[in-house]
């Protein structure tokens, strides 16, 4: 295995200093990691592009000084040039790029300026970083052929039998970026997921491009041979599940690393990437690394087996440890009895409460609905059957007991989050039923406990920035919340007594959108308004 990798996902709102920086890439070579990706997107402060360059962003300067201090640890830039672009064209500058307006996450591939700037993007990166391996994105581009440009560029190639248009649209753009890494005298990488969808673009990029296979629910020995079959090395990419939890699903994480390490030594893949996605909304960086580590540690220990026995080919291994996350556990064991107890009960016990807590595949639907859409009212429209009921009791229990063996403010704060989401949507369920009786005064009472839980908040969402360089933009979200909650409650005094001849329903008074007289909302019944 040549190479073994995690990636710390800087584009969700992270801000780390120097120190933090040094803190990851300590832990990398403790870890037996011989490379730290750091995913970019937008926040690295490209010399080329100085109209994006975001408070708290990765600078130049800091990756000279990392390159300096850790000489045997590789610090591999991971761009985004298509797809996953969503920073740079919600700028007032570069909303011009975008493949549709005001919507979704990628750029117009046809855009002779986008492809300048894409290319003047990798320029910077060759410049800064002094990694073999350079990481130039291309996952997650759905919006290929959107814009009239992409879609006739598509219908055109269509024309011709057998042609994947798509294919040809995506290629063109990559195979020339991929080249410009090659002619720099680097290696590039990209992201799998589209070739699979479009194999056809595979021979227009370099064929020493290196392919990361992400797969977060199987092994990524699934459709590798798509690759092989057409030359390139594979990197196999497990990820562990920050994104679809409350904090961090430690069983599936576990397991998933595991897989991806054993098949990729069966496979002689080229080696192992440990993906950390999305430690904003309240996710924290510091409680990973005991994660981290144990992930390096399954990468030693899967090819240190395999060079004393050969490559392990047993399809009838018992899968205990991940069943169970014992090796995570052990991780945070070595930390204090009190941080394993934590992590076993907020990253195996939480997720068995059900609710919002259960494992899922797709990103934590409680964490976006109190925070993300700026109208926290819409986790108790979502998940008020759940939180008060059986689901809330088990998983508040839970929580209270978690919060007993927290060992530091990070931990205690990752808890403390999923204890106040519980305790929002109770009290918005409280002032929804005396909302529903027209006892305004009752509703506003009930939902007054609701500030405080959001100022609270906004101080663990500081003290994660100060300790591990955690979202900066986690700390607006919780003032526009309470923002939003006093104006809801004025609302309720105004208008809860039925003053307008009729009583708004409770999630139509709670929306920022409300209108009074607007009786049929119609900001939402006509959506197309919203665009």
């Amino acid at each position: 295995m040549k190479l073994r990798m995690w990636t710390y996902d800087l584009a969700r709102e992270q801000a780390p200093t120097l120190d933090h920086l040094r803190r990851l890439c300590d832990l990398s070579l403790e870890s037996g990691y011989n490379a730290l990706g750091l995913y970019l997107e937008h926040r690295f402060a490209y010399p080329s592009t100085p109209w994006m360059h975001g408070k708290g962003c990765l600078t130049p300067e800091t990756v000279r000084v990392l390159q300096d201090e850790y000489p045997f640890l590789q610090i591999v830039p991971f761009m985004n040039l298509l797809g996953h672009f969503e920073g740079f064209i919600y700028t007032e500058e570069g909303r011009r790029f975008a493949e549709s307006t005001f919507k979704g996450m990628q750029a117009c591939p046809s855009m002779p300026e986008f492809q300048s700037l894409a290319a003047g993007l990798v320029d910077d990166v060759l410049s800064v970083f002094n990694s073999p391996i350079v990481h130039i994105g291309g996952d997650e581009t759905w919006q290929l052929g959107a814009c009239p440009t992409c879609k006739e560029r598509v219908s055109e190639y269509e024309k011709r039998p057998g042609v994947d248009g798509k294919a040809q649209i995506y290629g063109e753009h990559f195979g020339p970026l991929a080249r410009r890494v090659v002619e720099a005298g680097r290696g590039p990488a990209v992201w799998g997921d589209m070739f699979v969808d479009h194999p056809t673009a595979l021979p227009m990029i370099p064929g020493d491009t290196l392919i990361f296979n992400w797969q977060y629910f199987q092994s990524s020995q699934v459709n590798s041979n798509v690759f092989r079959d057409a030359g390139f090395e594979v990197v196999y990419c497990p990820a562990l599940h920050t994104y679809n939890a409350t904090w961090l699903h430690l069983p599936q994480s576990e397991r998933n690393v595991r897989e991806n390490a054993r098949d990729a030594v069966r496979d002689d893949a080229y080696g192992v990437c440990v993906t950390t996605w999305e430690c904003g909304l309240f996710g924290n960086y510091e409680t990973l690394f005991p994660a981290i580590r144990a992930s390096g540690d399954i990468l030693r220990s899967e090819e240190a087996s395999a060079g004393a026995m050969g490559p392990v080919v047993d399809e009838t291994i018992d899968y205990k440890d991940e069943r169970h996350g014992d090796a995570f556990l052990k991780a945070y064991l070595r930390e204090g009895e009190n941080y394993e107890e934590w992590a076993r009960l907020m990253g195996i016990e939480l997720q068995n409460a059900g609710g919002p807590f259960t494992f899922g595949g797709i990103r934590s639907g409680l964490k976006c609905r109190l925070l993300l859409y700026n109208n926290p009212f819409l986790a108790w429209l979502h998940h008020h059957k759940d939180l008060c009921g059986e689901p809330g009791q088990k998983a508040w229990a839970i929580c209270e007991r978690a919060s007993i063996f927290a060992p530091d403010a990070s931990a205690r704060g990752v808890t403390d989050f999923a204890k106040s989401a519980i305790e929002f949507v109770q009290h918005a369920e409280r002032a929804h039923q005396a909302y529903a009786r027209r006892e305004p005064g009752a509703a506003v009472a009930a939902l007054t406990p609701c500030r405080q839980i959001l100022e609270n908040l906004h101080k663990i969402a500081l003290s994660n920035t100060l300790r591990v360089g955690g979202s900066l933009a986690d700390q607006e979200r919780c003032v526009i919340a309470k923002h939003h909650v006093e104006r809801v409650m004025s609302r309720i005094k105004q208008y809860g007594d039925g003053s307008l001849g009729y009583l708004p329903s409770f999630e139509t008074i709670t929306h920022p959108n409300f209108v009074p007289h607007d009786q049929a909302a119609w900001w939402m019944i006509n959506g197309w308004a919203r665009e």
